[in-house]
């Protein structure tokens, strides 16, 4: 079936929304100098707590979708700071969660099952394991982007 001008538009919209917002962080990824200064800064360990109070995933999970030990996370509290490495791998699992609640039109429960639900695309693994690289978050992104126009394959 052809594309519509209208599905393009719309396309392109959520694109653009997707592009100007990391609502799970609170920061806007529309400035790219920003985020990049922010990252190598490194976040606050508040942000992090906005991020989990955010998506509702538990401690535990935030430490495996962000690929940093429990253990680190716990002396991070205390020193208030993340290193930019793991300000990285948090900014990268809060994209791919914000893209799974835009997939699921921002029902966030219905983004936290996907993530956890063995998936096909990804040879069965779970979206939140594939993502621990940045190779799998990449796939898992082309796999939300695949859904997100309707190919299941």
């Amino acid at each position: 079936m052809p594309t519509t001008e209208m599905q393009v538009v719309r396309f392109k919209a959520r694109a653009t929304k997707r592009k100007a917002r990391a609502t799970t962080l609170g920061i806007d990824v529309g400035d790219s100098m920003a985020v990049v200064r922010l990252v190598r800064a490194g976040f606050s360990y508040k942000r992090l707590v906005f991020f989990q109070r955010a998506t509702g995933l538990p401690w535990s999970e935030i430490s495996r979708f962000a690929a940093i030990p429990s253990r680190t996370l716990t002396r991070r509290q205390s020193e208030g700071r993340l290193q930019p490495d793991e300000s990285d791998r948090v900014l990268r699992a809060s994209r791919l969660f914000d893209r799974a609640s835009e997939l699921f039109e921002g029902d966030r429960e219905a983004a936290r099952k996907w993530l956890r639900s063995p998936q096909a695309g990804l040879g069965g693994e779970t979206p939140m394991d594939f993502a621990s690289t940045e190779v799998g978050a990449h796939e898992v992104e082309r796999l939300l982007g695949r859904l997100e126009h309707g190919v299941f394959a």
